[in-house]
């Protein structure tokens, strides 16, 4: 009986000791990922999405801003593939669409 209690210890030690290493590990990839995003963010050097439309069970239509910019990607299985490029403003760019955004 005392190996048993001792292998539940150890075992309950080793399991104690991987969620620490995880938090940890969690917590210094979401700051690291959280602070490049927050400087990011500030000159407009973050990539935003915008809007998704599903045109299939795996593949999509994707619209994403970085810079200013506007990308209209086209998602699959295999790849992703760009589709138009606008480089004006949302605004002009909404405004150039037919329906807008909105009715993606």
């Amino acid at each position: 009986m005392s190996n048993f209690a001792r292998m539940l210890a150890a075992l309950a030690l080793v399991l104690v000791l991987a969620w620490i290493a995880l938090r940890v590990l969690r917590g210094r990839l979401g700051r690291g990922t959280g602070a490049q995003a927050g400087r990011a963010g500030g000159n407009g050097e973050a990539l935003r999405f915008v809007r998704a439309l599903p045109v299939g069970t795996k593949e999509r239509v994707v619209l994403v801003e970085h810079r200013g910019e506007r990308w209209l990607l086209g998602v699959t299985a295999g790849g992703i593939s760009t589709i138009a490029h606008w480089s004006a403003p949302a605004t002009a760019l909404e405004k150039t669409l037919p329906g807008g955004p909105s009715d993606w």
